[in-house]
C-alpha cells in the first residue's frame, strides 16, 4: 500500500482526543470513510473533519472500495466481530485496546488473522510514547540493577456518571468491557510490564463490589509471576477518596527502584544511591502519533509494528484470570 485509506467504524471521545488527528498527519495516511450507528454522530464527525464519507452500517464502510485499512473505536465487545469482518474483506485493522471483552474472543481475531494472513494491530499506545522508553532505557542499562519486584497501584474516586443508575458509562458495563474500570485501565498497564519482562504466566485476584454504584467490580487485589519468574502485585480502587488518588507501578532492583505513573505521566522518580532524581519527559499532543505511525509504515512495507493481536492477547488472559473468569 502507498497511501492508507482509513475507514473508522466509531467516532466517539478516543478518535477526537487521541487517535483521529494522528492519522492525517502521518505521511501516507488519511481518512477516508467514519461510521457510526447514529446518523447525526457519523455526519457531523465527518463535517468537523473534512472526511469525505461517512455511513451507519460498519459493513457497508468495509466494502467501500476506496477503503483499504480499518480502524475499530468502539466498545470492547465488538471489538472481535468488526475486526474480523475487515481481515475477512482483507483488510488490515488497527483496533482499540483491550484486543476484545474476553481472552476467548482474542484467540478467534488471532486464528482469524493467521488464516487470512491479514494483520490485526491494538492500540497500547503507550508501548511508543517517550516517556515509557524512558523507564525501559532505566531498566534495560541496569540502572536499578536486578529487578526483585513490581507494584502497582491505582486509586480514584467515582466519577460523576457512575451515580447515574440509568445511564451507567458503557465501561462499567461487563457485558459491553469485559469488565469494569478494571479491564479498561489495567490492560494499559499489564501490557506495559509484559513487553518489558515478559508474559505473565501465572496470575490471581481477589474481586468486590465495595460501593454497589453498578454491576462491574470496582476494586481488586492481584498477584501475578511473568515467564523470567519475577513476580508482581497490583491493587486497583475506583471509589476511594478524592485526597487518595494514586497512579503507580513501581519497580524495584537490587539497585535502586523507578516509580512512574501511567495515566498522568507524572514526572518519572529514580532512586539508587546516589539520590533520588525526578525526570521529566514530554510526550506527543496526540498521544497514539507514534504507533499509528509504525503501523502505517508496516502497512507501507517500510517498517515492523508488534503491536500485533498476538502480542496484545497475554493482557486479556491476565486480565480474565485476575477476574476469576476461568
Amino acid at each position: 500500500m502507498k497511501i492508507i485509506k482509513w475507514g473508522f467504524i466509531g467516532c466517539g471521545e478516543v478518535t477526537e482526543k487521541k487517535s483521529g488527528p494522528a492519522f492525517q498527519q502521518i505521511e501516507g495516511s488519511m481518512i477516508q470513510a467514519v461510521m457510526s450507528r447514529s446518523e447525526e454522530r457519523a455526519r457531523s464527525y465527518a463535517e468537523r473533519h473534512g472526511i469525505k464519507r461517512w455511513y451507519t452500517d460498519a459493513q457497508e464502510l468495509i466494502d467501500d472500495p476506496d477503503v483499504n485499512a480499518i480502524y475499530v473505536a468502539t466498545p470492547p465487545s465488538s471489538h472481535a466481530m468488526f475486526a474480523i469482518m475487515a481481515m475477512r474483506a482483507g483488510k488490515p485493522v488497527y483496533v482499540e485496546k483491550p484486543l476484545a471483552a474476553s481472552y476467548d474472543d482474542c484467540t478467534r481475531v488471532n486464528r482469524v488473522s493467521e488464516e487470512t494472513g491479514v494483520p490485526c494491530f491494538v492500540a497500547y499506545y503507550r508501548r511508543c510514547m517517550p516517556y515509557f522508553d524512558k523507564v525501559r532505557s532505566i531498566i534495560k542499562d541496569g540502572i536499578i540493577g536486578d529487578v526483585m519486584s513490581v507494584e502497582v497501584r491505582l486509586s480514584v474516586p467515582p466519577r460523576l456518571s457512575d451515580y447515574e443508575n440509568d445511564n451507567l458509562p458503557w465501561r462499567v458495563q461487563p457485558d459491553i468491557a469485559g469488565g469494569g474500570y478494571f479491564y479498561d485501565l489495567a490492560s494499559h498497564q499489564l501490557d506495559l510490564l509484559q513487553q518489558i519482562f515478559g508474559v505473565i504466566l501465572e496470575a490471581n485476584g481477589i474481586c468486590a463490589n465495595r460501593r454497589g454504584l453498578y454491576e462491574a467490580e470496582d476494586t481488586v487485589s492481584a498477584c501475578f509471576r511473568f515467564e523470567n519468574g519475577l513476580p508482581g502485585s497490583g491493587s486497583w480502587c475506583f471509589v476511594g477518596h478524592e485526597s487518595a488518588v494514586e497512579d503507580s507501578i513501581a519497580i524495584v532492583g537490587d539497585k535502586g527502584q523507578v516509580t512512574f505513573s501511567v495515566f498522568n505521566y507524572n514526572p518519572i522518580r529514580l532512586q539508587t544511591s546516589e539520590g533520588t532524581r525526578s525526570i521529566v519527559v514530554p510526550n506527543p499532543s496526540f498521544v497514539q502519533h507514534p504507533l499509528i505511525k509504525q503501523v502505517v509504515e508496516h502497512l507501507q512495507g517500510i517498517g515492523i509494528c508488534e503491536c500485533t493481536s498476538v502480542s496484545a492477547t497475554p493482557v486479556n488472559w491476565a486480565l480474565d484470570r485476575i477476574l476469576g473468569k476461568f
